[in-house]
């Protein structure tokens, strides 16, 4: 997969012995997919129609990351996991810690050129270095599997794999969200996001009020603990787990989907556990199955409630057109080259599996993806989602163009 192969695939027209409109027709038609029902979930979401409001959409967002995601993940992940294998991926969630390096890295030469208004100088950087590596992907995957003439061979085993790639790399990207992510979207030292009217009055986080949500169940805590500490010492050891616990954000990090991820692969690599859940004719395969049942209700779902979460997305932003084009840009035109310099470096030093196509369409997947909707979550929880949902709304909009022309790149490079 060298510079050659690049360059012939850019001027050949024909990949794996299909012509460039088939291509064009594999790339395309999973998009469409995803864009017709995220439009859907749109119009549910608007104001004429109004059967998805904030509430349904918050209930409907809920579903999702902390049961149908998960039973997804559960579910394919353990049936395809293998130890054997898990050594094998290794580079999965190394790819996704080097995308967020190298895209962070991106975002802060593009962030210190443009300028964005304060205090929006790290939002930017965020919004163009972590990508959506976990939810876009699926649906896409799932909707280029489906079709009978995919590229991949038979459609449950492309779906069954694609999806298992996906979830090992999840886990790592859950820590750097609720680290990383967290960490750069702190509210300035003002104390909010809104400082742009001069005439509203700024104060800074109250000790008596606790305005910022994430210190008040720390600082209970830690009350909590000097009181026990002074009745009784035989605690002392479950203090420092807790201080630990709080301490490393354990509690964000440790999701539904991460702890379904972390099951699964458990289960997976341990052959006797995994012929008592994970095949069809194990005791426990009813639980397996149910999750699979719920987790196909997950793609029509997130892309329902992705669609209704940028209703209110363009015109209400502070962070100005010069830097959502300067994200847009960054995010689907300079980064994905990147990556892919990336997969081929790994390629070439012989990190990934050899003769395994999906395995590096999913890592090329991984860099060419718009920027992370949980991302937009961790945003709104700091106090900036109202521009992080107007990013992510012409974000997603350019990126249905531009993940077409990567994906037929991508193929054309791969068959």
């Amino acid at each position: 997969m060298g510079v050659e192969r690049i360059l012939s695939a850019v001027v050949d027209g024909r990949v794996g012995g299909e012509s460039l409109i088939d291509s064009i027709k594999i790339a395309v038609l999973p998009i469409a997919k995803v864009f017709t029902v995220c439009f859907l979930g749109l119009l549910m979401a608007s104001k004429y129609v109004n059967i998805l409001p904030a509430n349904g959409r918050k209930l409907l967002n809920g579903l999702v990351f902390s049961l149908l995601l998960p039973c997804l993940i559960f579910s394919q992940l353990g049936q395809a996991v293998t130890l054997q294998k898990m050594l094998e991926w290794w580079f999965i969630p190394a790819n996704v810690v080097l995308g967020s390096i190298s895209g962070s890295i991106i975002g802060y030469i593009v962030a210190t050129v443009v300028r964005p208004p304060y205090p929006f100088f790290k939002l930017t950087v965020v919004q163009i270095g972590i990508g959506n590596i976990g939810n876009v992907p699926l649906v896409l995957i799932a909707a280029l599997c489906r079709d009978k003439s995919n590229p991949f061979g038979d459609s449950n085993t492309c779906s069954t794999t694609g999806t298992a790639y996906i979830s090992f790399g999840q886990w790592v990207g859950a820590i750097i969200l609720y680290t990383y992510v967290f960490s750069m979207l702190a509210p300035p030292p003002e104390g909010s996001f809104d400082i742009d009217d001069g005439n509203l009055p700024i104060k800074g986080p109250s000790k008596e009020d606790g305005s910022s949500p994430e210190q008040v169940p720390l600082l209970t805590h830690e009350e909590a603990l000097q009181t026990n500490s002074n009745a009784s010492k035989g605690i002392t050891i479950k203090g420092i787990f807790v201080f630990l616990y709080e301490k490393l954000k354990l509690k964000q990090i440790l999701q539904p989907p991460i702890i379904a991820s972390i099951l699964a692969m458990i289960l997976g690599a341990i052959p006797f556990l995994k012929g008592m859940i994970f095949t069809t004719d194990a005791p426990f395969f009813f639980f397996t199955d149910s999750c699979i049942i719920l987790g196909e209700a997950m793609v029509p779902c997130i892309l329902l409630a992705l669609g209704g979460n940028l209703v209110d997305g363009p015109g209400s932003s502070k962070i100005g057109l010069r830097t959502t084009a300067a994200i847009i840009f960054a995010r689907l035109v300079l980064v994905p080259p990147v990556g892919l310099g990336i997969v081929m470096l790994a390629d070439k030093l012989g990190f990934l599996p050899a003769g395994d196509k999906m395995f590096r369409f999913v890592l090329l997947l991984q860099h060419s993806m718009p920027s992370s909707i949980l991302a937009g979550a961790v945003a709104n929880l700091r106090g900036c989602g109202r521009e992080a949902a107007a990013v992510l709304f012409w974000v997603h909009i350019f990126a249905v163009f531009s993940m077409a022309a990567w994906i037929v790149l991508f193929l054309k490079i791969l068959f």
